[in-house]
């Protein structure tokens, strides 16, 4: 391995659309990589919590978030280069040069690493060499700095098939490998995508099987370090037993299981860190603060309900204790859930919500909220950035208060998000410690 100081070379692994089988051309891409002895730091373009919940699951290392809108450009390249071991494998989010705030290709060209374009060869050969050459020429006829160096073909036959494809392909487009088709490296989806790497563990057999066919020598020689991070800009956080003046609780369990690794990290800087679960009934643990990531409280309902941690949250909550919550976080912050089946459950009544699950989903989209007034994340005027994706909708009360105007997204209202009461905050928004968000939270803390 490297030294943990240096910044790992990498490149990025791109789709031709949506749906292409990039995340498991990228584990099967990181175990390649690590059967030929490199530490993999994986890496995800984009504001996804469930990809990267497979990259750790197969590298053992949390995989860096890096995307333009949430981190800006400097706050993304920062979190690159947090992360540790040899070769960093981004993988993409949608097609290639899909999205309008920030798509593979920007990050790509934001860090100059080349890109690996991950083709479906199910029914082609000559046509996956045509489709892998129009998408590298595309980037010169929109005048963009994006570099793609060849392709790893999805769903791709040995023998004949493969060969077709290498033959066709042109002397500066690469043949990488190709991820044979196989029932064994299908990833379950459900409302919000594919299920969690720690539900569903891809079998490690087929994806070593995967890795065979994956040329990791040729994909090593292509990866780069981006210009202007030689070396680490900061180490990563530590573990819980850091020491602060502030402690700073959060829920971690799978009911609350969307959070950035940077964003702990970024606790882990001021404040102590404890954990609780309130799957599991654990009581809230004595501290200043405390965070409820998003994820699947609608999952959990019954034991959340029953299981009194929500209940003893909403008696700190109503004595002054801040609470933030973030999507799954706001919807067990409020007064019940009820399913899509219909199946009401009493939540911590924090805040004047009821939240009902929908059959599709409410809102997608990156999003901007300006505050109205001085809040746990925010100053008055301040503009943070965040993520939403969500399935369910919140119903207020008359007197509900808001602390952001949503100038993009849609937030709670399709106006206004950030629904408040006490101390505690709730939003729909996910938002990148990049934003500037949990650094006003721990200041809100300590005033």
């Amino acid at each position: 391995m490297n030294d943990s100081s240096a910044v790992p070379a990498g490149f990025v692994v791109g789709g031709v659309s949506s749906g292409v089988g990039k995340t498991v051309a990228t584990l099967a891409i990181g175990c390649a990589l690590e059967d030929a002895g490199y530490a993999v730091q994986p890496a995800k373009a984009g504001p996804d919590f469930i990809d990267p919940s497979h990259h750790e699951s197969i590298t053992g290392r949390p995989s860096r978030t890096l995307d333009r809108w949430l981190c800006g450009e400097d706050g993304l390249r920062r979190n690159y280069a947090r992360g540790e071991g040899e070769i960093c494998v981004v993988e993409g989010l949608m097609g290639l040069y899909d999205g309008d705030r920030s798509s593979t290709a920007m990050v790509a060209e934001a860090l100059d690493l080349p890109v690996v374009l991950v083709v479906d060869a199910n029914a082609g050969m000559e046509s996956v060499a045509a489709t892998a050459l129009g998408f590298a020429a595309y980037a010169e006829r929109i005048d963009r700095n994006v570099e793609v160096a060849g392709i790893v073909a999805q769903r791709a036959h040995g023998g004949r098939h493969e060969h077709g494809i290498r033959e066709a392909l042109p002397d500066d487009l690469a043949y990488f490998g190709r991820v044979p088709p196989s029932e064994e490296l299908e990833i379950p989806d459900r409302h919000l995508g594919l299920e969690m790497g720690s539900e569903t563990q891809i079998s490690r057999d087929a994806l070593d099987e995967a890795a065979e066919t994956i040329d990791a020598e040729r994909l090593a020689s292509i990866a780069r370090v981006p210009p202007g991070l030689e070396s680490a800009s900061a180490a990563s956080g530590g573990g819980e037993d850091e020491t602060g003046e502030l402690t700073v609780a959060f829920a971690d369990d799978a009911a609350f299981c969307f959070r950035y690794p940077a964003t702990i990290e970024r606790l882990r800087e001021r404040a102590t860190v404890r954990t609780f679960s309130p799957v599991a009934g654990d009581p809230v643990p004595d501290c200043d603060g405390v965070y409820l990531p998003g994820g699947y409280p609608e999952l959990h309902g019954e034991r959340l309900e029953g299981g009194g941690t929500l209940e003893h949250l909403g008696r700190l909550a109503s004595d002054g204790l801040p609470v933030f919550g973030e999507c799954g976080g706001l919807m067990a912050m409020s007064e019940s859930l009820t399913t899509v089946d219909g199946e009401r459950y009493d939540m911590a009544g924090i805040l004047p919500a009821t939240v009902t699950m929908c059959d599709r989903y409410q809102a997608l989209d990156h999003v901007e909220l300006e505050a109205l007034e001085r809040t746990l994340t925010a100053r008055s005027g301040e503009e943070i950035r965040g993520h939403e994706f969500h399935y369910s909708r919140a119903d207020v009360g008359t007197d509900a208060r808001f602390r952001f105007e949503t100038v993009r997204g849609r937030g709670i209202t399709g106006e206004r998000d950030g629904l408040a009461e006490y101390a505690a905050l709730g939003t729909y928004a996910h938002v990148h410690p990049e934003s500037g968000a949990f650094d006003r939270f721990l200041d809100s803390l300590e005033s």
